[in-house]
């Protein structure tokens, strides 16, 4: 599991306006706790097909079909960043580009105020 992997992961419990059910996500955490074994944590950005979500601003970030092994064109929703225990990820459906998971970094940079 790396940075800028794309994986199905089950994002149930959820509230509100929050992204749940079954969706892909984007591994933005740090490759030392991706790799490490016993850290069971990762941090995550959910993908939506949604049309709504577009029309958020810069805290979003179009994915076109085939990026990552997405079916349809989706967008990486940046301000619904959080942490997932690795049980609740299932199938791996491929990798961003570097140019693409910066794009999200700059979307999740965004979303938190980040410089």
């Amino acid at each position: 599991m790396k940075r800028g992997d794309v994986f199905w992961a089950e994002l149930a419990p959820r509230s509100g306006s929050e992204q749940s059910g079954r969706r892909p996500v984007i591994i933005v955490s740090h490759d030392s706790f991706n790799q490490t074994s016993n850290w069971r944590s990762v941090i995550v950005v959910p993908i939506s097909t949604s049309d709504n979500q577009l029309r958020r601003s810069y805290t979003v970030v179009l994915l076109p079909a085939g990026a990552a092994g997405l079916q349809k064109p989706s967008v990486a929703i940046c301000h619904q960043v959080t942490t997932l225990d690795r049980a609740k990820l299932s199938n791996r459906l491929g990798a961003l580009s570097p140019e693409t998971l910066h794009e999200v970094d700059e979307g999740v940079k965004a979303a938190l105020d980040l410089d």
